[in-house]
């Protein structure tokens, strides 16, 4: 039993890194929450054939490739039609501008004035006056840009 796990284990990995390599560096780059959930569901499957007896490496190996297949299909898709990406990926959202939040965005994306402000300290920003805009990108982090003196 442990045996089978350990060589099912490695031989799943392996695949797994093929796979991943085989899609282009795209599958492995800063996510968005469509890559988060491929790559959740990656994990549970790697899991699955290494834990479940009833699934063969085979059967495992294949479903790790359909899950690669299908994110690399979309994003494909999403670098050609604009429709695609937006509805996979969403639209950054612009929260503060000319040294002003804007409340209507910030309540549409969920986001407090706390977290933008703790942007702008991560960024090196003394104070919202100081900057032209703040966008909350499609992968979750914000982006700070200063105003020019």
């Amino acid at each position: 039993m442990l045996g089978r796990t350990a060589v099912v284990g490695l031989l799943a990995y392996a695949s797994l890194v093929l796979i991943l390599r085989a899609c282009g560096n795209r599958t492995l780059s800063k996510m968005n929450a469509f890559d988060f959930v491929v790559t959740v569901a990656l994990g549970s499957t790697l899991a699955t054939i290494l834990i479940d007896r009833n699934v063969a490496l085979a059967q495992g190996a294949l479903a790790l490739a359909l899950l690669a297949a299908l994110q690399f299909l979309i994003t494909w898709s999403s670098v050609r039609w604009r429709w695609v990406r937006r509805s996979v990926t969403g639209e950054p959202v612009l929260l503060a501008h000319r040294g002003a939040l804007l409340p209507e965005a910030l309540r549409h994306a969920r986001v407090t004035a706390d977290e933008v402000e703790a942007a702008l300290r991560g960024a090196g920003v003394a104070a919202l006056e100081d900057v032209e805009s703040v966008v909350l990108e499609t992968d979750g982090s914000f982006s700070v840009v200063r105003r020019r003196s």
